[in-house]
């Protein structure tokens, strides 16, 4: 994760990949547990998710709650 693809994009984070995102409080750090590619519900709100814009479940390891966030959000844990 973290290199970009020949497009210039990002490469999106795999299931079990271990990410950190800013939150209100800094920033946390989590795993990932889903990649979300059509329109649902999850982490307490709707998602709306496709194929060519994916959205990723990730679950915190300080507090164990789960968000959603677009694969721009998430880098790889050092």
């Amino acid at each position: 994760m973290g290199k970009k693809d020949k497009k210039g994009k990002k490469e999106e984070p795999s299931v079990g990949d271990e990410v950190t995102w800013k939150s209100h409080g800094g920033e946390a750090a989590g795993k990932v547990e889903k990649k979300i590619t059509e329109r649902t519900e999850e982490a307490g709100r709707t998602v709306a998710a496709s194929p060519e814009d994916p959205q990723f479940l990730v679950r915190s390891e300080k507090s164990g709650g789960t968000a959603v966030h677009q694969p721009s959000a998430l880098q790889p844990k050092e």
